[in-house]
């Protein structure tokens, strides 16, 4: 099984990917988010690891193509778990482009940054051997951002999206708790 879950913020779509893997205990969830002193970003890890089931094991990684890989795995390969969670790819591109310092760079590095290193993750997508679900945010569906940052993310997150569902069997969106089969 291979699917994208996505949705926009707070709709349930972290809710429903744990629930695709529900009763399992071979799962590694995969945080790839940038590591943040926060106080509600802190709340909001929490609330994550408390609804998870305590066998399941967490990978804090801004490497996704690796954590994909390890799908299927036994330990000490990649996730070293049967399935993997990635929740969620917007954390993911935003940790990519933090660590490479890129915001501010031209479109045309920002393309090849991010394509390259979503290259690297559909492969490992269409190569896990386990279940994947993966867990994105449904950006652009209103206004046009203000500032470049966010065009950037806006756009950079609807090319991941496109990508990686073309790898997947399944893409679920969430609406208001609700689930659509796409």
């Amino acid at each position: 099984m291979r699917v994208l879950v996505t949705g926009g913020v707070r709709s349930g779509k972290s809710r429903h990917a744990e629930g695709l893997l529900a009763g399992r205990e071979d799962v590694t969830y995969v945080a790839p988010g940038p590591v943040l002193d926060d106080a509600d970003w802190a709340a909001r890890v929490a609330a994550h690891r408390a609804r998870r089931p305590a066998a399941w094991r967490t990978l804090e990684t801004g490497d996704l193509a690796g954590a994909l890989a390890g799908a299927g795995h036994g330990p000490g390969h990649g996730a070293g778990h049967g399935a993997v969670l990635v929740d969620c790819l917007g954390t993911w591109l935003t940790r990519l482009l933090d660590d490479a310092e890129a915001w501010e760079e031209p479109s045309e590095a920002l393309h090849a940054l991010v394509g390259a290193r979503l290259d690297e993750a559909a492969a490992a997508l269409a190569g896990a051997a386990g279940d994947v679900v993966l867990v994105t945010n449904e950006v652009g569906l209103g206004v046009v951002p203000a500032h470049r940052s966010g065009r950037v993310f806006r756009d950079l997150l609807g090319l991941a999206n496109q990508r990686l569902a073309a790898e997947c069997e399944a893409v679920h969106l969430v609406v208001a708790g609700r689930v659509l089969m796409l």
